[in-house]
């Protein structure tokens, strides 16, 4: 596989990742727990040319009371919801394991995959909480080596799931009355420390066969896994140099876990406030800051004038990941760095302020837009997709070949 230019994605969280971000008058926090706000994000973002949107999730509220947003929507449904509506963006939401059973994870992904002609991921998460354990009551918080060996069983009892169901099994034959062929439904007999489970799936296999997973190396745990089970491997790092350095023990540790390093993508972690110049950008955290630190909720504020130039150059400001707040033009520069120095074959952007980041973008390209097309005159635009040309997968964007069953010749038929 030959990776080719940068993968572009987007993190939605709610109004933005700043805890004040529902603040400002471009928010939309009116708007927050409605199918229109998540449709026109989500539809801009693929206007906008991202490779993917990240939705995230959690079973537990955020912390800081009424100073800041609380509760979600559920990320699989507003992927869903946005699925038909949109034709080439990937939607990845987060879907936790530790209090969900992985039969009903694989059918939600699977269903969605569907609905999007195979644009659909999951990213896997773990409940860390109290709140959330006690939310369903069926065990006490579980420390990080405990929470993600049940993840990893999940992933491999989700993905057999999605291979239960060989390529062809539906056979809709009327004059026999038979839809399905039952030699190509397969028991998937899984029994581990956490789970067991009989299969098959209740969903046909999907568009993508095996829709894309996700996974944050975050602790060791959760590297360990990302490394043996990941497609996307999402990580931190606080200089250009440390991120250069991650992705290649992170790639050492794909080889050492037998499989080869280029079928997975590393994508960087990229906290944005965009405006019309660094001052501007600046002067807009500042606010933000200003909000969380007067309601005393929120991470260490970024201030200082004299912090402009290290924002524009995306240099380290007392945290673990690289930010920058400053221009459009100044944030393509730096992708074009994390380029030339392969920190990352991909980044994640994780606006501080949702909307805002978006309409700074879409300023950007209307008039880049406009100025190509003062210099090409009349020169012919590229006419609407055929409509018999194949969607392009989320598989294909990645340059991932569609798998076959791991059932299609061995394991017990039904």
């Amino acid at each position: 596989m030959s990776k080719t230019g940068l993968f572009l994605g987007i993190e939605t969280v709610g109004t933005g990742t700043h805890p004040a971000s529902w603040r400002r008058t471009d928010s939309g926090a009116e708007d927050l727990f409605t199918a229109g706000y998540w449709t026109a994000v989500i539809s801009c973002a693929e206007e906008l040319g991202f490779d993917a949107v990240f939705l995230p999730d959690s079973f537990g509220i955020q912390s800081g009371g009424a100073a800041v947003t609380r509760g979600r929507l559920d990320a699989v449904a507003i992927a869903a919801r946005t699925a038909p509506l949109t034709s080439r963006i990937g939607l990845i939401p987060q879907v936790p394991v530790t209090h969900t059973e992985p039969f009903h994870a694989s059918k939600a992904v699977t269903a969605l995959d569907f609905a999007s002609l195979g644009r659909a991921g999951w990213e896997v998460t773990v409940s860390t909480t109290d709140v959330e354990a006690k939310a369903f009551g069926r065990k006490a918080v579980q420390d990080q080596p405990s929470l993600w060996h049940e993840a990893d069983e999940a992933i491999e009892v989700v993905t057999r799931l999605w291979d239960s169901w060989e390529d062809g099994a539906e056979i809709r034959d009327v004059p026999t009355g038979r839809f399905i062929d039952r030699d190509r439904l397969h028991y998937i007999d899984f029994a581990g420390d956490n789970f067991s489970v009989k299969g098959p799936s209740i969903t046909p296999r999907s568009p993508q066969g095996q829709p894309i997973v996700t996974v944050r190396a975050d602790t060791p745990e959760s590297t360990d896994v990302a490394v043996r089970r990941a497609d996307l491997i999402r990580f931190t790092a606080p200089d250009l140099p440390t991120a250069v350095a991650r992705r290649t023990a992170l790639r050492t540790a794909i080889a050492t876990a037998g499989r080869d390093p280029d079928t997975v993508w590393i994508l960087l972690d990229l906290p944005v406030h965009l405006d019309d110049s660094p001052e501007q950008a600046l002067s807009a955290v500042h606010e933000l800051d200003t909000w969380t630190s007067a309601a005393g909720v929120g991470d260490r504020p970024l201030q200082g004038q004299a912090d402009v130039a290290r924002h524009e150059s995306a240099q380290p400001v007392g945290s673990d990941s690289i930010r920058h707040v400053g221009t459009v033009a100044a944030l393509d520069e730096l992708l074009a760095a994390i380029a030339r120095s392969a920190a990352a074959d991909g980044v994640v952007l994780r606006p501080l302020a949702l909307r805002g980041a978006l309409h700074a973008l879409a300023a950007q390209r209307r008039t880049a837009t406009t100025t190509d097309d003062a210099a090409a005159g009349d020169a012919p635009t590229a006419g609407p997709v055929p409509a018999h040309r194949v969607p392009e997968t989320l598989r294909d964007r990645l340059g991932l070949p569609r798998p076959l069953s791991r059932y299609a010749t061995t394991g017990a038929a039904l």
